[in-house]
């Protein structure tokens, strides 16, 4: 294991300056970046917050 960022859990290393992985936010239309605690189920986030989560679709 390397003691900073990815190649655990199967994510690529990326560079310290290059662009995070982008997704838009269904509830509100802002568009979110990845983060650190989302590594593990980054395919599974739909929503920017718990909030968002909480209105859903509807909104």
């Amino acid at each position: 294991m390397s003691p900073r960022g990815g190649g655990e859990r199967g994510q690529p290393r990326r560079a310290a300056g290059a662009p995070k992985p982008e997704k838009v936010c269904p509830a509100c239309g802002r568009p979110f970046q990845w983060r650190r605690k989302w590594a593990a189920c980054w395919e599974q986030v739909k929503y920017c917050s718990d909030r968002c989560r909480a209105r859903g679709t509807a909104g």
